[in-house]
C-alpha cells in the first residue's frame, strides 16, 4: 500500500508538471499569435492610410489646380446671336431711301441668349424704331454706324427690362449736374449683357 502510494505520487506530480508546461506553451503560442495578428493589422492599416492620404492628396491637388485654372482662365468666350435682317425706310426728306442691315448681338453668356429669344418681338420693334429715325447722311460715316451700334445695344437691353443710363447724360448742364450725376452713377451700375453689336451687312439705297 505504501509503495503503491509512493509510486502514484510521482506520477501525479509528473502529470501536473506536464499540464503546467502545456498551459505555458499554449499561453506563449497564444501571445505569439495575438502579437503577430496585431502587427499584421497595424502594418496593413498604415499602408492603407498612406494610400488614402495619397489619394486624398491627389484629389485635393486636382481640386486646387482646377480652382486655380478656373480663376486664372480668361472670361468664357462670348455668345453670338444673329438677328434676321432689317429693311426699313430711312428718315430722309428729299428722297426715298431705305436701309438693309444685318445685326449680330454679342452676349455675355448663353443664358442671355435664352432671354433674347423670349424678348425677340420687343427687341426687333426697338431696333426698327431706332433705324427708322436715322437718315442716310447719318449712317454713311463710321461715327454714325458706331453710334447706331451703341443705340441698338442700349435699346436691346431696355427691351429686356434692363435699365441702362444714357452715355450722353454726363454732358448735360453742370448747374443741374449733381443730382443727374448721382442718378447716372446708380444706373451705370447695371451691367449691359449685350457686349457689342456687329453688322453682317449694311446697305443704304
Amino acid at each position: 500500500m505504501s509503495s503503491a502510494a509512493a509510486e502514484a505520487a510521482p506520477e501525479g506530480k509528473k502529470g501536473g508538471a506536464k499540464k503546467l508546461i502545456i498551459i505555458i506553451v499554449a499561453a506563449v503560442l497564444l501571445l505569439v499569435v495575438l502579437g503577430g495578428a496585431g502587427a499584421f493589422f497595424l502594418m496593413k492599416k498604415k499602408p492603407a492610410e498612406g494610400e488614402e492620404g495619397e489619394d486624398g492628396g491627389d484629389a485635393t491637388e486636382h481640386v486646387e489646380k482646377h480652382a486655380e485654372a478656373k480663376h486664372g482662365d480668361k472670361k468664357a468666350p462670348p455668345v453670338f446671336v444673329p438677328l434676321e435682317p432689317f429693311t426699313v425706310n430711312l428718315a430722309d426728306t428729299g428722297a426715298d431711301r431705305y436701309l438693309q442691315v444685318g445685326v449680330t448681338l454679342e452676349l455675355a453668356d448663353a443664358h442671355v441668349g435664352e432671354d433674347i429669344k423670349l424678348y425677340m418681338p420687343a427687341i426687333r420693334n426697338a431696333i426698327l424704331m431706332i433705324l427708322s429715325h436715322k437718315t442716310s447722311e447719318e449712317l454713311t460715316t463710321t461715327e454714325g454706324k458706331e453710334k447706331l451700334s451703341e443705340e441698338i445695344r442700349m435699346g436691346t437691353a431696355r427691351s429686356m427690362g434692363i435699365e441702362i443710363a444714357e452715355p450722353e447724360a454726363a454732358d448735360e448742364d453742370e448747374d443741374a449736374g449733381a443730382k443727374k450725376k448721382k442718378k447716372k452713377k446708380k444706373k451705370a451700375e447695371v451691367e449691359n449683357p449685350i457686349l457689342h453689336v456687329h453688322y453682317s451687312n449694311f446697305i443704304i439705297q
